[in-house]
């Protein structure tokens, strides 16, 4: 049976239903971020799916040097906290040292450990200690049943509240491919499994300087979490996706959100 993780009104797991974590890739300035938080929210909650707001304060795992990051930390968790107050959402973003970790557990609901840094066993730890809820990336080099051993490093603290990402797997150069036994490998460690569709379709250091994608797959690859029985998705949502300064040909825009939720809402309904 699923371990249902609760996260401000939202859980995640168990006979609920789907739940999407969504926002932007990285947080460009206060007014965008708030505008996609108010627009995120009332798109799902026509949906009627609960909605964790995504958005990374610092893009530190970049390809180059030269990428764009966002605001960094201490600015950061003040726009993510002003979303918490005004919206009333829960908020998650990526930590990618113990040094973040006191800072980001004051604002965060969700404390996400980067899929290239799931097996770094003093961050994972020093996340799980926060009591926070810990959403843990499975990285693109690891196969499913190796998250069982970072799933008892949360554990070993105590902390229960674990929720696992599949978001594809290196298949060759620049290329990630999608196992969908992944899903259901993880979620026999009995916690709730996410769908990750945006970086699924992402095609690492495919553009030279940084990554390409192929967003035109996100939608099938949704559907199919879905009818596989996925607890949530994941997904990064910006309003101009082609001229987004990190991720955008991974990104979705919030029209093609609201047709993909309808489609996975009706998935869900004959389950």
């Amino acid at each position: 049976m699923t371990h249902q993780v609760k996260v401000g009104k939202v859980t995640v797991g168990g006979p609920r239903g789907l739940v999407l974590i969504a926002g932007p890739c990285v947080i460009e300035s206060e007014s965008a971020c708030l505008g996609m938080a108010a627009k995120l929210k009332g798109i799902t909650e026509a949906a009627g799916v609960p909605l964790i707001f995504k958005s990374s304060y610092d893009k530190a795992n970049r390809l180059s040097g030269d990428s764009f990051r966002g605001p960094g930390l201490t600015r950061g968790l003040e726009i993510l906290h002003k979303v918490k107050q005004k919206l009333k959402l829960p908020v998650l973003s990526d930590v990618h040292c113990r040094e973040e970790i006191d800072a980001a557990k004051k604002v965060l609901d969700v404390i996400q450990i980067p899929a290239f840094l799931c097996r770094q066993t003093d961050l994972v730890v020093a996340a799980a200690k926060t009591g926070k809820a810990v959403n843990i990336k499975k990285g693109q080099f690891l196969a499913p049943w190796d998250m069982l051993p970072i799933i008892k490093k949360v554990e070993s603290t105590g902390n229960r509240s674990i929720i696992l990402t599949e978001r594809g797997f290196s298949f060759g150069y620049n290329n990630l491919v999608v196992d969908f036994r992944s899903l259901g490998i993880m979620a026999g460690f009995g916690y709730p499994v996410v769908f990750d569709a945006t970086h699924g379709i992402q095609l690492p250091g495919g553009k030279g300087g940084c990554s390409g994608g192929q967003r035109e797959f996100v939608e099938p690859l949704c559907r199919a979490a879905v009818a596989f029985g996925c607890d949530g998705l994941f997904l990064e949502v910006h309003s101009q996706p082609d001229s987004a300064p990190c991720d955008g040909p991974n990104m979705i825009d919030p029209k093609q959100l609201e047709r993909l939720l309808r489609q996975a809402k009706r998935i869900e309904g004959v389950l």
